[in-house]
């Protein structure tokens, strides 16, 4: 039987291209609030010992994760055979540490929630930072999509004599390995965050690259002030027009219309965005397969 695949207000676009991939049949649901704005949900397709895969983007989780645990539950009480999860943004993974008396560690209790609902879970390159992997704090089968060999597709298919920076001394091994995919150069940045929104870059030598297109690589681009930054500085040395891309596009703020006056910009499709031209549906699919496989 095809596994069924339930979207739970994520983007349309990525879940014809998965029920695609995976050959699933997509899920009927009924959502709607009531006036006390409490969520009335319902499962309309059967899903009786059939395996489902939840599609729910957690980008923005506070409005969406009692949605998804709903729905998980009901779906464990209708008799699904087993139930995953697909984010391609994973939230809650930045508070990985105590810093002051007090504050949660939000990564392990949300962690915990997600595991005692679903079964698997997919994602692409979340936040690791001071974990190594996620089976430190997950406690279900998981499989991490990483970015870089789609970037680099990307970057080949796109960009003449690239040059790829990158915005920092702990980007160093994800830029250098999205270099080597696309067999181009590369050089990192040093940094200095002086506050949220103020930043400080020095550039390495450019002077042998002025005939390379300069591609500023990140897993993130929040406030882009980095790369705004970088590009200010990579004009000034009369470089050509920069590309900036990141695997997610949070852009806070103005923070994309700034950066786009500026230079061309391409996320992945993690995060729907204007910006969103790299996609992600076979990778995810790869990694769903082997999981409703185990």
């Amino acid at each position: 039987m095809k596994t069924i695949l339930i979207n739970l207000e994520s983007d349309p676009v990525l879940e014809a291209q998965l029920c695609d991939e995976l050959d699933a049949r997509r899920g009927e649901l009924e959502l709607r609030r009531f006036p006390d704005q409490e969520t009335y949900l319902r499962v309309i397709t059967e899903c009786k010992d059939r395996n489902v895969v939840i599609l729910c983007n957690l980008y923005q989780p506070d409005n969406k994760i009692l949605r998804l645990l709903l729905l998980a539950t009901t779906l464990r009480e209708m008799g699904a055979k087993k139930i995953g999860l697909i984010t391609p943004y994973l939230a809650y993974m930045r508070q990985d540490k105590q810093f002051h008396d007090g504050e949660s560690v939000s990564s392990r209790p949300f962690a915990k929630l997600i595991s005692e609902h679903l079964d698997f879970l997919v994602t692409v390159d979340p936040h690791l930072h001071r974990y190594k992997k996620l089976d430190e704090i997950y406690n279900i089968p998981s499989r991490v999509v990483h970015a870089a060999p789609l970037i680099a597709n990307w970057i080949k298919e796109h960009i003449q004599n690239p040059l790829l920076i990158g915005p920092d001394s702990e980007s160093e091994q994800w830029v250098s390995e999205v270099a080597k995919l696309a067999d181009a150069p590369f050089q990192v940045l040093s940094k200095t965050r002086l506050g949220d929104y103020d930043v400080e870059v020095t550039l390495p030598d450019v002077e042998r690259w002025l005939n390379h297109t300069p591609v500023l690589v990140d897993d993130i681009i929040s406030s882009g002030r980095t790369m705004m930054e970088t590009v200010i500085h990579l004009k000034e040395a009369r470089m050509p027009k920069a590309t900036c891309i990141a695997v997610h596009g949070i852009f806070a703020g103005d923070a994309y219309q700034q950066l786009e006056a500026i230079a061309n910009v391409a996320t992945s499709r993690c995060i729907v965005h204007p910006s969103s031209v790299i996609e992600i549906a076979p990778a995810i699919a790869v990694a769903t397969k082997e999981l409703l496989k185990e």
